[in-house]
């Protein structure tokens, strides 16, 4: 069933070649059959004189374009006559001809880069990746590949690799000034305030919540000679000092201990970008800790925890990450369809691959060309051949009779008034 398609077009191919080399091979036999008519007509008139000369002439010329074209692909009359069959005996340089003139003037760079200008695939993707549909169609796609190739992993594969390609890259790294440089930016970005936040929103909700608590651990802790009455009304002052410090820091990001701690984190980042002795304690404790058989268990629940987040994240259509990528796809769309500079940059990146590509394979490519022409029998690549292009070689017997007859009627009647 796969090949029908193919099968008809082989067929119509094959009736359009013997349609055609049956026309031609009429007009050559109504030639000479003209000719020899004309020529056994005794007493006929004059005009006879250039019917003849016509035939003649078309018989030649016929006879002359049949040679031609058969030459190419067989032997005329199964004789042979040199230079004939010429495609059967060079099949193998007419294929690497037609590889070096597909490689030099269809896989040019010039040719590839003006050919992705003149599709426009900025304006094209823009346009089919705008719309909805088709920005959810690519992230999904995205989203189960990602989920297959998840699920395909080989979890040891991936810790061992983890631990014998990552961890040892992490033991030669010094920490010490990474670590100050992540706490310069962090500090410079703000982070630790919004962490104190954090932080401080949940104590102040849990000493809401649990008063008790906080008072039952300040009695837990008074002196055993203290009357009652005392522990709890410094019980009671404590927590309520908490509260209030709690919610004094919350409201009031230039207080005196969120400054302390800004200072303390401060010159903690100095020295562990300047300071040496700072730097070896840090060593100590990342060789120390990446030396602990913990680290591997660390890094088997981290890779497990990865694992099992973007396989929720890639399978959940309606999750967070999947509707913003299907929005962010469908609004980099219309941006190529809006912006002239990002459809520029685009079309330019695609030019450049597909220079690149094309530079880098196109001998490869074309060779294809060569290496199936020369797998082809000789046979079999002249019947190929002539099966593609034999109907219009046969246009050319068609008109060397036409054109033969014509030839030899003006010759006869050029002669006639000069002579």
């Amino acid at each position: 069933m796969d090949g029908a398609p193919d099968d008809q077009a082989q067929a119509a191919l094959r009736s359009g070649l013997r349609r055609m080399r049956t026309v031609a091979t009429c007009l050559l036999v109504a030639a000479v059959a003209v000719y020899v008519a004309t020529s056994l007509w005794h007493g006929a008139p004059g005009w006879v004189g250039y019917v003849r000369a016509g035939a003649e002439a078309g018989t030649v010329g016929a006879l002359a374009d049949w040679f031609a074209v058969t030459a190419l692909f067989r032997h005329p009359l199964g004789l042979p006559i040199p230079h004939t069959a010429i495609i059967r005996k060079r099949k193998d340089d007419l294929g690497r001809g037609l590889e070096s003139f597909v490689a030099t003037h269809f896989l040019a760079e010039p040719v590839v880069r003006g050919k992705v200008a003149q599709i426009g695939a900025a304006a094209r993707v823009g346009d089919w990746l705008r719309q909805q549909p088709n920005a959810d169609r690519v992230s999904t796609e995205v989203a189960n590949r990602l989920a297959s190739a998840l699920e395909k992993m080989n979890d040891a594969l991936v810790v061992e690799l983890v631990e014998k390609s990552v961890l040892p890259r992490l033991v030669d790294v010094p920490w010490a000034p990474v670590l100050g440089a992540l706490l310069d930016r962090a500090m410079a970005d703000g982070l630790q305030h919004r962490a104190a936040d954090v932080l401080l929103d949940h104590a102040q909700e849990w000493l809401v919540k649990n008063p008790d608590a906080v008072r039952g651990l300040v009695l837990e802790h008074a002196p055993v000679w203290s009357p009652r009455w005392v522990d709890e009304a410094v019980a009671n002052k404590v927590y309520t000092e908490a509260v209030r410090l709690v919610g004094s820091l919350r409201a009031d990001r230039d207080h005196r201990l969120r400054q302390n701690l800004d200072g303390f984190l401060a010159d903690l980042a100095r020295k562990l970008r300047t300071d040496a002795s700072m730097r070896e304690k840090v060593e100590e404790f990342k060789t120390q800790a990446l030396a602990s058989p913990a680290a591997a268990d660390a890094v088997a629940a981290m890779w497990s925890t990865a694992k099992g987040i973007l396989l929720d994240l890639s399978t959940d259509e309606f999750s967070v990450p999947r509707r913003a990528a299907t929005t962010r796809l469908a609004s980099f769309g219309e941006k190529l369809t809006t912006d002239p500079e990002l459809a520029a940059s685009v079309n330019q990146a695609a030019g450049d691959l597909a220079a690149r590509a094309v530079n880098r394979y196109k001998g490869d490519i074309a060779a294809i060309i060569g290496d199936t022409v020369a797998s082809w029998e000789p046979a079999e690549a002249s019947r190929r051949i002539e099966l593609q292009v034999g109907r219009d070689l046969q246009f050319i017997r068609i008109n060397g009779t036409v054109v033969g007859a014509l030839a030899g009627l003006l010759i006869h009647l050029v002669t006639e008034l000069v002579l």
